[in-house]
């Protein structure tokens, strides 16, 4: 490798392609899109078990205050 070789082997290493910062912008967007789609079912699911468990909390209430009918039952229309 010659001298001009080198030169310019490292004059591009110091000048990034303005085409990388824009890919690294994407997939920084895409990141933060992705993170927020988990964090949003996270929270969805936290919502469900916590509602879940205060059924089943309201359910072993009834059921430990010697009552029989604690579940409703749907009758369909007639």
């Amino acid at each position: 490798m010659t001298r001009a070789e080198l030169g310019a082997g490292i004059h591009a290493m110091s000048h990034p392609d303005p085409t990388d910062h824009e890919n690294n912008d994407r997939e920084r967007s895409r990141n933060n899109v992705l993170f927020l789609v988990a964090a949003v079912l996270v929270v969805i699911v936290g919502i469900w078990l916590v509602n879940k468990m205060i059924d089943l909390r309201n359910m072993q209430n009834c059921l430990e205050s010697g009552r029989h009918n604690c579940a409703p039952i749907e009758m369909p229309p007639r």
